[in-house]
């Protein structure tokens, strides 16, 4: 969760305009319109996830779908909590904090990585969790503009595994030089009693500036701007508490092949997040970028209204992006709803430019064959998120 120091960025985003594309393979219901306006707290941010529950609960849900709140996860306590604490902190609701520093801002963001760390112990991969570390916080600064100059990490277990730790730091190094920035340092700590034996836990902190005049803040955004989507790597950070409902009822091991798919559940569960940093930042070196936002935990419906301004809603075009096997498997092994896959999920784009329909359509057609761009919606008047 990032604490903002200027108010104005919790509502900062838009999209918008053209005609509505035909591709894409996620079944949705047609025209769902949701409507939430609250800042959300992605999964381990600040909520405490019961690490046990009883297989016949979960099974017995099953039968009428998985939700994020079975699973332990309740977003709309989450949201609760961040209301309240802008009371006392007012400001808050950006995906990145802003400290006013002469003509530019300071701009942080610290994040941890949530239940996906449980996997890592269960797998033995430990490479690629600090990689998720480093997005966690690196695609939320991006949103405002501007890359991070340096990151810190903080790793506590309960007694030090030396080949685990550089596996992890191994992969903080790999997720900052993707990120263009420097690990300027961290701490370790061991502490007996508060872990289980092999666990340990992860959080990240990334500091940058960006001149003030140069801030992403969604406030020019208008009716009739581009919701542009950029593809996700896979489940990425969030919603692991569901994930592991699910696998716990499907009758399927971390080993076993993803259905539809030639890797295994595991590789697809732990794919390292995408760090969108440099697509992004060239992006809006281009001009035309008037808001961004990470599909974190709140997927669509929480995450948009932060963004964009008062009096305008977001029309998300289904069917109009590749939807990876991993989600078609959850949604279908854990029959979950479309609502919930859509706020608990990023359901295959994992960061959202609100653009002009000029940048859009320079953005689609320049490019590249390994480039994915998708345009998946528009900003319209009204409030909240549409699905259609």
């Amino acid at each position: 969760m990032s604490l903002s120091a200027c108010a104005e960025l919790s509502r900062c985003f838009a999209a918008a305009a053209s005609a509505k594309p035909n591709s894409g393979k996620f079944n949705a219901t047609a025209v769902t319109s949701l409507v939430v306006r609250s800042p959300i707290v992605r999964d381990g941010a600040f909520l405490s996830v019961s690490r046990s529950r009883k297989a016949s609960r979960i099974v017995a849900e099953a039968s009428q779908g998985l939700t994020y709140r079975d699973a332990g996860v309740d977003i709309d306590a989450g949201s609760e909590l961040v209301r309240r604490i802008a009371k006392m902190a007012p400001g808050i609701g950006g995906f990145g904090g802003l400290f006013p520093l002469g003509d530019s801002y300071l701009v942080a963001g610290t994040d941890g990585v949530g239940t996906k760390l449980m996997l890592a112990f269960e797998t033995g991969i430990h490479d690629t969790i600090g990689i998720d570390l480093v997005a966690m916080s690196m695609n939320d600064i991006v949103t405002l503009g501007t890359k991070a100059l340096f990151f810190l990490d903080y790793f506590a277990t309960v007694q030090l595994d030396v080949d685990v730790a550089e596996e992890v730091v191994k992969g903080i190094v790999d997720g900052c030089k993707q990120s263009d920035c420097v690990l300027l340092g961290g701490e370790t700590a061991e502490m007996p009693g508060l872990y289980k034996e092999g666990e340990y836990d992860l959080s990240g902190c990334a500091v940058g500036i960006v001149k003030k005049d140069s801030v992403i803040n969604g406030a020019n955004i208008v009716a009739g701007d581009v919701i542009i989507g950029l593809p996700c790597s896979g489940v990425h950070f969030n919603g692991f508490s569901l994930v592991r409902s699910v696998l716990a009822q499907s009758g399927l091991s971390l080993k076993d092949q993803l259905p539809g798919s030639n890797i295994t559940i595991a590789e697809a569960l732990m794919a390292p997040t995408v760090i969108y940093v440099k697509q992004v930042l060239d992006l809006i070196s281009e001009g035309g970028v008037k808001g961004i936002a990470p599909l974190t935990g709140g997927g669509f419906p929480d995450n948009l209204p932060r963004v964009f301004p008062e009096g305008l809603g977001a029309l998300i075009y289904d069917g109009s992006w590749e939807v990876p096997a991993v989600f078609k498997w959850l949604q279908e092994a854990g029959k979950i709803e479309d609502s919930e896959m859509r706020r608990t999920f990023n359901t295959g784009v994992g960061m959202i430019l609100v653009v002009s329909p000029e940048a859009a359509n320079r953005i689609l057609e320049n490019r590249g064959q390994t480039d994915k761009y998708y345009r998946i919606g528009e900003i319209i008047n009204g409030k909240g998120v549409t699905f259609s």
